[in-house]
């Protein structure tokens, strides 16, 4: 019941958001063009949706990323909010998931190990003793194929498809995946995953968007506020792995109840948690008992633009990492270097390493049955202050 009453309460002040700034054209609009070529000549293409009302998303087949999504502030300004690489050659060459689909299973597996119906397999070992997105050739890496694109007064879509065989990075079965990218007229980017198989396997696919509300060069987004509805989160060990517990949130640096800026509790001394990761990258417990109902994940709020992100999903769990890790190294699309806590991601899945813990549910995906992971991002815009918790 008290949660209930807090979530009733962030609602309340929630709806003070305001529609975005309309622009003179209404009509939405989808554009295909070339980013690049890979080395062994395949041609990267790109998708640009328009939503007609101020909107503007760049897809990119290389990881079926969202490569740019420009969006107006509380004065009509627009920017691009979420971080991208500058050029083909900038992903290639220092790959950091920038807005990229993840896959076939996202975030860490312990020891790169997995068992299924007796048989055991092992997946490539990517960060230390585990494995993280998959191994060196994941979804965020292949090549994905653009299967249609379609525009009407409701938004502008784009569907992909990638096709991983039987055996790709030690995962059993064809895993057939489809990525739908709608930007609707009403000023929501939603993102529909779906994969079937033809044998028992595990799936858990999402997508691993950077924002920063103020802009992608502004700078670090410790001074943005983030609302998580989450009791509990999962405290990990020294390997990043959850370590199995639920942990209560009340009084750590873990508790976005209330709302907060991102960078108010990051450095807290005593909580040794922050200091594994180097900031925040774990996962909240947005619901226990996995179905498909649409559920609040997150709020995040820029006080200096007014640009509002509100994100919903069917999924149980949140991962929201705070870039601990960018150190000036990758070239933004604009061409600014990317430092520390230069964005954050707000990642929509099934718990970490589920495979390998009975408690946090299932991830077997069976032949015939179809994985679903629906994510819908609502822009708008406030003039409103968040109340103090």
């Amino acid at each position: 019941m008290k949660r209930a009453n807090r979530i009733r309460r962030w609602l309340g002040w929630a709806v003070v958001a305001l529609p975005l700034t309309a622009v003179a054209s209404t009509a939405t609009s989808v554009t295909r063009g070339d980013f690049g070529t890979m080395p062994d000549g395949r041609k990267v293409g790109e998708v640009t949706l328009d939503n007609g009302h101020g909107l503007v998303a760049q897809v990119i087949t290389l990881g079926a990323a969202v490569r740019s999504l420009s969006a107006p502030d509380r004065d009509g300004k627009p920017a691009n909010i979420v971080l991208g690489s500058i050029d083909l050659a900038e992903y290639l060459a220092r790959p950091q998931c920038f807005g990229a689909t993840v896959g076939r299973y996202a975030n860490r597996i312990a020891k790169g190990r997995f068992t299924l119906d007796g048989h055991t397999y092992q997946l490539p070992l990517t960060d230390g003793v585990n494995s993280l997105h998959s191994g060196p050739i994941g979804f965020d890496k292949v090549l994905w194929t653009v299967v249609d694109t379609a525009h009407d007064a409701n938004g502008a879509s784009v569907t992909l498809r990638y096709v991983s065989p039987d055996g790709d990075m030690g995962f059993p079965g064809k895993l057939t995946a489809t990525a739908v990218y709608t930007l609707g007229a009403d000023n929501r980017l939603t993102i529909d995953y779906t994969a079937t198989t033809d044998k028992p396997t595990i799936v858990n696919i999402t997508n691993h968007i950077y924002w920063n509300l103020a802009g992608e060069a502004s700078g670090n987004v410790l001074n943005q506020r983030l609302t998580i509805p989450a009791d509990t989160y999962l405290p990990v060990d020294a390997g990043a792995i959850p370590t199995g517990n639920f942990a209560d949130v009340t009084g750590t640096a873990f508790d976005f109840r209330q709302g907060k800026p991102i960078g108010q509790d990051i450095h807290r001394n005593g909580e040794p948690q922050l200091l594994i990761a180097h900031g925040y990258d774990h996962n909240w417990v947005i619901s226990r008992h996995p179905d498909n109902k649409m559920r609040l994940m997150a709020r995040a709020e820029d006080p200096a633009s007014g640009r509002v992100l509100t994100l919903h999903s069917n999924q149980p769990g949140l991962q929201f990492y705070s870039a601990n890790h960018l150190n000036g190294t990758s070239i933004g699309t604009s061409g600014t270097r990317y430092q520390h806590n230069a964005g954050f991601a707000l990642e929509p899945e099934l718990f970490p390493d589920t495979p390998n813990q009975p408690a946090f549910g299932s991830a077997r995906l069976m032949p015939g049955q179809t994985y679903r992971n629906h994510i819908v991002y609502a822009f708008s815009t406030t003039d409103a202050v968040a109340p103090s918790p």
